[in-house]
């Protein structure tokens, strides 16, 4: 069985996209109907801006939704058996797997970006990377810490990410290094995402979420919030409106998919960070980057 797996934020760069609108007319037609939609040239920036342009707030996730789910649209013969996507990520799943169209999806994109932004500005905030310590440990850890830190990232076997208030989050680095971490950094990120830092955002998108039209997929979706397979569009929409303050179970996403009889994954986007993780996980099965 085919999975495809759609990446977050932090894959993109510098061209993305370009080689995709010069070799397909339908990449084109979809690209300039994201700029009609988000009311400025988001492809400007793609192609032919700095890496720093590619961090703006109004442009990193679009962009990153964008190449993904045009890369998806131009593959032939493009029939998942079920599909995930890594924080971000899962919206682009979510189009590729006919939950969300795409004018919706890059929609909600647009304002999850903006309303995560206002949520950093309003809870400053922090992540950090966390190597080498057993997933159990670091969550008992962050319990015992008086403030908001709270495992954000289960990206793979020893590589756990932590999210919250950086006082908190601080505290807690110093602590899993004691237990024997071998790195536990402050990550250069705007704030404490999938932690409830992030409430306001959620509040925010809960609203345009419950407004917007989910269908009936062609295949299942692993969802970060349960790392369980979800066809029920109902379903589908309340685990992503919990998404932003609920940590990324990508490990246990990864293991259930290969549990339920996915033989294959292939990255569809920019970067080749989730094939990295998956191999990580389990190192017999077969990836593919797009």
């Amino acid at each position: 069985m085919k999975a495809y797996i759609f990446p977050g934020q932090g894959a993109q760069f510098p061209g993305m996209g370009k080689d995709l609108n010069e070799k397909s007319n339908l990449a084109k037609e979809l690209f300039e109907r994201a700029n009609e939609i988000l009311g400025f040239k988001i492809t400007e920036i793609m192609f032919n801006g700095t890496s720093e342009e590619l961090k703006q707030t109004n442009v990193t996730q679009p962009a990153v939704f964008l190449h993904s789910v045009i890369l998806a649209k131009t593959i032939v013969n493009f029939k998942p058996d079920m599909v995930a996507g890594h924080s971000l990520g899962e919206f682009s799943a979510l189009v590729a797997n006919g939950s969300l169209s795409f004018e919706d999806g890059l929609k909600l994109v647009s304002k999850r970006a903006l309303a995560m932004q206002k949520a950093c500005e309003i809870n400053p905030s922090t992540m950090a990377a966390v190597l080498n310590l057993e997933d159990k440990i670091v969550e008992e850890i962050c319990a015992s810490i008086n403030g908001i830190v709270v495992a954000a990232n289960y990206n793979c076997p020893g590589q756990l990410v932590i999210s919250g208030a950086y006082d908190a989050v601080e505290l807690a680095c110093e602590k899993m290094r004691e237990a024997g971490a071998k790195r536990a950094l402050i990550l250069p990120v705007g704030g404490g995402f999938h932690s409830p830092m992030m409430e306001p955002a959620r509040e925010e998108l809960a609203k345009a979420i419950e407004e917007t039209i989910f269908l009936n997929p062609i295949c299942p979706v692993y969802q970060n919030v349960t790392a369980q397979a979800v066809t029920n569009p109902d379903t589908i929409k309340q685990n992503l409106i919990i998404q932003l303050t609920a940590p990324v179970k990508w490990t246990q996403s990864i293991q259930q998919m290969i549990s339920d009889g996915a033989t294959s994954f292939t990255e569809v986007g920019p970067g080749k960070v989730l094939v990295g993780l998956v191999n990580k996980i389990n190192k017999d099965i077969e990836t593919i980057s797009a």
